[in-house]
């Protein structure tokens, strides 16, 4: 078996997989640099419950996340999950500070989008320090992409979640149908962390990357990339997903 399969499988089975050892140290100390600094200048707070910093739409603040968009490690699995023609839907960040709380469960995908056999959407969270329990990383309950809810019916107790113990540079790809939730942040530190998802090709972004783009940095982009984000015809042309081919 392939790590590709391997990794396929466990989306198949559990409804997410953890890629370890995606970005190096270096990236990583790089990336999370920028990023304090980007949520200093416009980081948004995200009220309870899930209190947080956010900061939005990466890809037009800074040219060092544009290998998130297209990782030769990461990519395969979405495309194989969701096919070559699809979008990126957004690449954000969120920021747990100590003492921030925790998400409730909940999924990215409205009930009448549920599709067991095929879903609209993957997630990728990639880690800029180590996740823990302590720390509140991303929990995921398992097996609940293949449930047909949108979130916990009421009065119903999530017992059971996977919550990683990883290190920087991992990267956890799940089923948008996943019930998951940030954790409570019990530690002493900040808890950052890059969340890109992908969307089919008939829906439309979440965060229009083609919004504040700097034009100079748009030759930096890789072909790849500038499919994904659907830049093939250059900015601000006609880029609906279900109008744009590569």
């Amino acid at each position: 078996m392939t790590l590709l399969e391997k990794f396929v499988l466990e989306l198949e089975v559990y409804g997410f997989t953890l890629v370890e050892e995606v970005l190096s140290a270096e990236e990583v100390a790089d990336m999370k640099k920028v990023l304090i600094r980007l949520n200093e200048e416009v980081g948004e707070e995200l009220l309870a419950p899930g209190a947080c910093r956010h900061v939005s739409n990466l890809p037009t603040l800074d040219p060092i996340f544009f290998p998130i968009v297209d990782h030769p490690k990461i990519l395969p699995i979405l495309e194989h999950v969701l096919d070559k023609s699809l979008i990126l839907g957004s690449l954000n960040s969120r920021i747990v500070r100590p003492g921030d709380d925790a998400q409730g469960f909940h999924s990215d995908i409205p009930r009448e989008m549920l599709n067991m056999a095929s879903p609209v959407m993957m997630n990728t969270v990639w880690l800029l320090d180590d996740f823990s329990p302590e720390n509140g990383g991303t929990r995921v309950v398992p097996g609940t992409h293949k449930s047909g809810l949108a979130g916990p019916p009421a009065g119903f107790e999530v017992k059971y979640y996977y919550q990683p113990v990883a290190k920087a540079g991992s990267v956890l790809v799940f089923n948008g149908q996943c019930w998951h939730a940030g954790g409570a942040n019990r530690s002493d530190h900040n808890r950052h962390g890059l969340f890109s998802h992908y969307r089919k090709r008939m829906l439309m972004f979440q965060y229009d990357p083609h919004t504040h783009f700097p034009a100079d940095w748009f030759d930096q982009l890789t072909p790849r990339q500038k499919q994904l984000m659907r830049m093939g015809k250059g900015l601000g042309a006609p880029h609906a997903a279900d109008v744009q081919v590569f």
